[in-house]
């Protein structure tokens, strides 16, 4: 058990470099006094003392500003960097070595029963006010924006953005980033894009057909228009 705490506090500090020892991480972060308390609440649930852990879990949502349902499977050295705002469902299921930030909600978007909530791989990093909702899956190692808004599952590696959220980029093994083409990740970009293209060619098929036609006015002159003298 104090191999796993400290493994959780090294990686802690490994993650934030405001972290200066174990005994600072320990006493002063609230995200990993949530965490730790999400150990025993899903324990309680888990041998059908859903009151108690019920109950326990609303105190830390209190005193930390984190909740998280005692259901919800979180993995090994998830760090929830400054803690507030933070809301993890009932079915939502987290990886190892996962990073949330304030304000990062993995929610549901059904009332009907079973799984509703996100599926985070090992190693993601979700920032600042992101919302990961519905039973999607984030890829091992994805990197979510901040405000991004997740509605569908996104494969490994991939860096996503936007309301909706859109796949920009893919990280590859060796973490190098290659950009995605722009008709998978965004369709409305595309057809903007696609639209603005053709306009380009209908105005220059009217200029070319402009310049194309004879000129068939009359001549004017100073003093006379079409023959009649003024």
């Amino acid at each position: 058990m104090f191999d796993g705490l400290r493994a959780e506090l090294d990686s802690v500090i490994a993650r934030d470099p405001a972290a200066r020892n174990r005994w600072e991480v320990a006493l002063c972060y609230s995200g990993v006094h949530a965490v730790w308390a999400h150990r025993l609440s899903h324990r309680l649930w888990r041998r059908g003392r859903y009151l108690p852990a019920r109950a326990l879990s609303q105190l830390v949502r209190c005193a930390t500003g984190v909740e998280i349902h005692p259901a919800a499977c979180i993995g090994n050295r998830l760090f929830i960097d400054h803690g507030s705002g933070v809301v993890i469902g009932e079915t939502a299921e987290v990886g190892d070595d996962v990073t949330l930030y304030h304000g990062v909600t993995l929610g549901g978007i059904s009332t009907d029963h079973g799984k509703r909530h996100p599926t985070v791989g090992d190693r993601v990093v979700v920032g600042a006010g992101a919302k990961i909702l519905g039973p999607v899956t984030l890829g091992t190692e994805s990197r979510i924006g901040a405000n991004s808004v997740v509605l569908r599952s996104v494969p490994d590696g991939s860096v996503v953005v936007g309301v909706p959220g859109q796949v920009i980029a893919r990280r590859g093994l060796a973490g190098e980033t290659r950009s995605e083409d722009a008709s998978e990740t965004d369709p409305v970009g595309a057809a903007v894009k696609s639209l603005l293209s053709r306009v380009d060619r209908l105005e220059a098929d009217v200029t070319g057909h402009i310049e194309r036609q004879p000129l068939n006015m009359p001549t004017l002159g100073m003093w006379e228009v079409d023959d009649y003298s003024i």
